[in-house]
């Protein structure tokens, strides 16, 4: 398949399926005709072209669930809702198997009827995603768990109490919040969501209760994958032995450093591309370190849809592993050793951040 015919993806199937089976084959049929080109698609349109297939399948997702529950007389929504995306979702930087991160900002005032409502339209709708292809979220991550499913006064609250605590799980949640996206719904309540974020983030507070600090805590804790050689570090056992970890070891730790970043510098962007460009036009960091993170980034998304996957009932899922013959194939090795030693410059940056701020609080 030609480049130019990767220029956009066919929705029609996705927009016109009636059933959570129907979404999925017709999901299934498109990402297949998607992955057939990656070959030959410029990473940045296949990034591009895949996020507009995943959003399709949500939205319709949502029509496929307010159907159902009208049919077993449950009625209309009660209340305004936004169907929101966090992680890869959030970020626009999905695989063709990325699996569940999403959650609900529901309108009005939690009144009950609206609680009831959402208390079954929350599982439903993460039920239907995964009938249509993406598996549950390892953390519960999702619409199905109250904790992602709230209302904006609500939203406000748990944000707050993240924020006064800022524990490594605390801020964990805080910057999945922090990769928030629109998915469906009403927009003007996502807006809603992302002001009382930045109206968290922005609070002004003492040394101990610094976000920043306490992102920068977080995200240092990345361990190099290349040793000191200068080689790529692979699994050592199991089932991957011999292969190298995309998403830990590469991906990751550039999204968790420009997330960072973007937190420091009062970005908004929710991609990481978004916010590299934000950050240059702040010139917030040197040009050449952000070319270097730019370019790196684009290695990853390449290398994470290399990745091996498997198909079970019609259903992609990803391992995040690159195979090891890969790693043998001189072009790929010398990318992702240039790659690794972008992700080692930030975090030796970063460190130094670091040991600059414990001093500073001394």
């Amino acid at each position: 398949m030609s480049e130019s015919a990767m220029k956009e993806v066919n929705l029609q199937s996705i927009r016109a399926a009636s059933d959570p089976e129907g979404l999925g084959s017709a999901r299934l049929e498109e990402q297949t005709r998607l992955y057939e080109g990656f070959a030959t698609t410029n990473i940045g349109v296949w990034n591009r072209l895949v996020g507009e297939l995943h959003d399709a399948v949500m939205s319709r997702a949502t029509e496929i669930c307010e159907r159902q529950l009208m049919e077993e007389g449950f009625g209309p929504p009660p209340a305004p809702y936004a169907f929101i995306a966090f992680g890869s979702a959030g970020r626009n930087e999905q695989t063709l198997w990325s699996d569940q991160d999403n959650g609900l900002v529901i309108g009005g005032n939690g009144d009950p009827a609206a609680k009831d409502y959402f208390a079954i339209f929350g599982p439903r709708l993460s039920h239907i995603l995964e009938k249509s292809g993406y598996p549950p979220c390892p953390g519960n991550v999702m619409v199905s768990n109250p904790l992602w499913r709230k209302t904006v006064k609500e939203w406000g609250r748990q944000m707050e109490n993240w924020r006064s605590e800022l524990g490594w799980e605390q801020v964990r949640y805080l910057m999945i919040a922090a990769d928030m996206r629109h998915i469906a719904g009403d927009g003007s309540l996502s807006a809603a969501f992302r002001r009382v974020m930045h109206d968290v983030f922005e609070r002004k507070s003492s040394p101990e209760q610094d976000l920043g600090a306490a992102v920068l805590r977080n995200t240092v804790r990345h361990k190099a994958a290349l040793n000191v050689l200068g080689q790529v570090i692979t699994e050592q056992n199991g089932e991957h032995a011999g292969d190298f970890d995309v998403k830990y070891g590469l991906y990751l730790p550039i999204v968790n450093a420009i997330r960072y970043l973007a937190v420091v510098y009062g970005v908004s962007g929710s991609s990481t591309l978004e916010r590299l460009n934000q950050l240059n036009q702040l010139e917030a960091v040197p040009f050449r370190w952000l070319e270097l993170s730019h370019k790196a980034f684009y290695t990853a998304l390449r290398f994470r849809s290399l990745a091996s996957y498997k198909e079970e009932g019609g259903v992609l899922s990803g391992t995040g592993f690159l195979p090891g013959e890969w790693l043998r194939k001189k072009e790929i090795r010398s990318e992702l050793r240039e790659a690794l030693g972008t992700v080692k410059l930030m975090y030796r940056t970063l460190q130094r951040q670091q040991r600059y701020a414990e001093r500073k609080w001394l």
